[in-house]
């Protein structure tokens, strides 16, 4: 571990995290996390924690924070997305060569609902894009 230790700790939790100030100035020189607030990312709150105030410092860590995770949230969304469509070329893949007939009997069913659902949203959303698109350009 190294001996500069950030002065603020998240914990990750669902839908945010709890914010923890660290400590190692007390006599037995060990890591304290004293609990300070809790962040909503979704509703973008920031609860104090008990009875405290946060100091404009503490609410600027918090902040920037908030928005390196929100981006980094999106990133790994995007990142999902793209592992999904590899894996459904990979899946493309199994049932041509190697899906033995039980294989292909267990999934198909689902996998065609599936793929249906996601098809009928994405060309319903792809069909409203280009309408906005054709009216604001229109």
């Amino acid at each position: 571990m190294t001996t500069a230790l950030p002065e603020y700790y998240f914990r990750v939790r669902e839908n945010g995290a709890m914010v923890f100030r660290l400590d190692t100035e007390n006599r037995n020189r060990r890591i304290e996390m004293d609990q300070i607030a809790v962040i909503n990312l979704k509703k973008g709150e920031i609860k104090p924690h008990g009875d405290r105030s946060l100091s404009a410092e503490d609410l600027s860590a918090i902040e920037a924070w908030m928005e390196e995770r929100r981006t980094l949230l999106a990133q790994r969304e995007m990142d999902d997305i793209l592992r999904a469509v590899d894996h459904l070329n990979l899946t493309a893949q199994w049932a041509q060569s190697r899906a033995s007939d039980a294989q292909l009997e267990r999934v198909t069913d689902t996998l065609l609902m599936a793929m249906h659902d996601l098809r009928s949203v994405l060309v319903r959303k792809k069909a409203d894009r280009l309408a906005k698109a054709e009216k604001a350009s229109g």
